[in-house]
């Protein structure tokens, strides 16, 4: 019994059992230096995406400790991602915070029921190019949406859409702050020579860090996320769940997109999780999880939560071990705010976008995307349909026409496979013909088997159809032989079916066609 449900045991439960001194050393010190990467980090994607910098700290916390307790991997560390910032901020311009924590609250239901129904699996049918696609539009859209800070631009809301947002940037450019723009390129000329001279430092955190010391050692009249948003909280707020339920329609695309978009990373961060470490993630255990730290997420104020491939990837180079390593990641966090808050507030939001910058050139993949260029054309029409409605349109747009075009694409390949093929032992004297199916039988080629009769002239005495090669058959399939049977009555020709897989037979037998069977 208990192995039935063994998928869905936590492994911070499983890792607990073995605990020892030598492990929570390694996981310590792991989850300290996420941690402190994690800060910044957390607060640059809560303002990308139209929130106070402290909602993102509370989504680090939160979200971050509940995926580690509760999750299906042994490494992974969670909190705001630059994945759901244009997300986040379409719902917040459309409908509001509170309908973006109704929406993250259908979202994580969602998440739980695909964990409960055991659908984790299923995430590895979303078709690569479309991940790429939405991947690098999102990349374009984060990377847009710094500009103003970078250049100090004096400007009231920056449009939503992407060409009025460049629109409005290029209106603004007499308003170009020099103080500004020159902590922006020092902050990003600094981590280009850092990543070139000493590629194992961090150099989010220490662009960051000598950023703010510039800024608070010169008074720099420069914009801070304390001269903005105000002194940051020292504590969690009190949870709370203020749910106005007349905007659930407004919101359901949106919880469908974060849903789907959160599953997709956190499992896709899973996987290069084990291929770094050798281990083996529990996907439906994994959902779960992450429905839950949605729920504990906004309970809190924070926003949409999921796995930070780049975060957990440093956690595991840095001799992460367990879960607890996740758990002392949102510790760390807490004991920052709760001890230096002001310091805190002291960054200066130039280095911030250059940061955010940097970490859209990394989430673009553009050599990886330009070899994309080079696959069928069908894969490449997916490609540029999620990039360029990710981009110009939306991300939930994009999500929804990219997976319709990957399943037609998906049928009309297996369509355009030879499915119905004429056997070589027909005995044509005795007006007897032998086909045979091959593949899958469902709606997308149940065409081929009218053909095949059709181009019999004229028709047989008895019509032989294997089905031996079968592994999958539909109802349009099941309909496609009821109205060959039909036609083989019109013709006066016997339809024969052999070899007949049993799950196809019972299928047969509920359409009445039992009796077609080879006896």
């Amino acid at each position: 019994m208990l192995k039935k449900y063994q998928e869905f045991i936590p492994k911070a439960y499983l890792c607990l059992r073995k605990y020892n001194r030598q492990l929570f050393k390694k996981d310590l010190l792991a989850g300290m230096t996420v941690g402190i990467i994690s800060l910044p980090l957390a607060m640059a994607f809560a303002i990308s995406s139209g929130v106070e910098p402290e909602r993102g700290l509370y989504t680090a916390i939160v979200g971050g400790f509940l995926v580690a307790l509760l999750g299906g991997t042994r490494v992974q560390i969670a909190g705001p991602t630059g994945a759901f910032i244009m997300v986040v901020y379409a719902v917040i311009q459309r409908h509001g915070y509170d309908g973006l924590v109704l929406a993250t609250f259908l979202a994580a239901l969602m998440l739980i029921a695909m964990g409960v129904f055991r659908l984790g699996s299923l995430i590895r049918f979303i078709p690569h190019p479309l991940i790429t696609g939405f991947t690098s539009g999102i990349a374009v859209i984060l990377f847009s949406s710094q500009i103003k800070d970078f250049f100090g631009f004096k400007m009231e809301a920056v449009p939503a859409d992407f060409i009025e947002k460049w629109g409005s940037y290029f209106q603004a450019l007499p308003t170009c702050d020099m103080t500004n723009l020159g902590f922006g390129l020092g902050t990003l000329l600094f981590i280009l020579l850092l990543r070139r001279l000493y590629p194992s430092l961090s150099w989010g955190i220490c662009s960051i860090a000598l950023a703010t010391v510039v800024a608070w050692a010169f008074s720099a009249p420069i914009d801070t996320i304390q001269s903005r948003y105000g002194a940051l909280p020292r504590m969690l707020p009190v949870p709370a769940f203020d749910f106005d339920f007349t905007k659930i329609r407004d919101v359901f695309p949106d919880a469908i997109t974060i849903g789907i978009l959160a599953g997709i990373e956190s499992l896709l961060s899973a996987v290069i999780a084990d291929g770094m470490m050798g281990t083996r993630h529990k996907s439906n255990c994994e959902l779960i999880a992450q429905g839950v730290a949605n729920l504990g997420s906004v309970a809190f104020g924070g926003i949409p939560v999921t796995a930070a491939i780049a975060r957990t990837a440093t956690n595991i180079k840095t001799g992460a071990q367990t879960p607890v390593a996740g758990m002392v990641n949102a510790a760390t966090i807490f004991a920052i705010i709760f001890l230096f808050a002001p310091i805190v507030g002291y960054i200066p939001l130039a280095s911030v976008a250059a940061v955010l910058m940097m970490v859209a050139w990394n989430m673009s993949e553009v050599r990886h995307f330009i070899r994309l260029l080079r696959a069928p054309k069908g894969d490449v029409l997916i490609l540029l349909s999620a990039f360029l409605l990710t981009t110009l349109v939306d991300l939930t747009v994009a999500v929804e026409v990219g997976m319709i075009l990957a399943a037609f694409l998906f049928m009309k390949r297996m369509g355009d496979l030879q499915h119905v093929i004429a056997h070589k032992t027909q005995d044509i004297e005795k007006g007897i013909e032998v086909f045979e199916l091959r593949g899958p039988f469902f709606f997308g080629v149940a065409h081929r088997l009218k053909d095949a009769f059709q181009s019999l002239k004229p028709p047989p005495k008895t019509f032989i159809l294997r089905m031996k090669h079968v592994p999958i058959l539909d109802t349009t399939g099941v309909y496609a032989i009821r109205e060959l049977h039909q036609r083989c009555l019109r013709e006066k020709t016997a339809l024969i079916l052999t070899d007949v897989h049993p799950d196809h037979a019972r299928l047969l037998k509920n359409f009445d066609l039992d009796h077609l069977l080879e006896k």
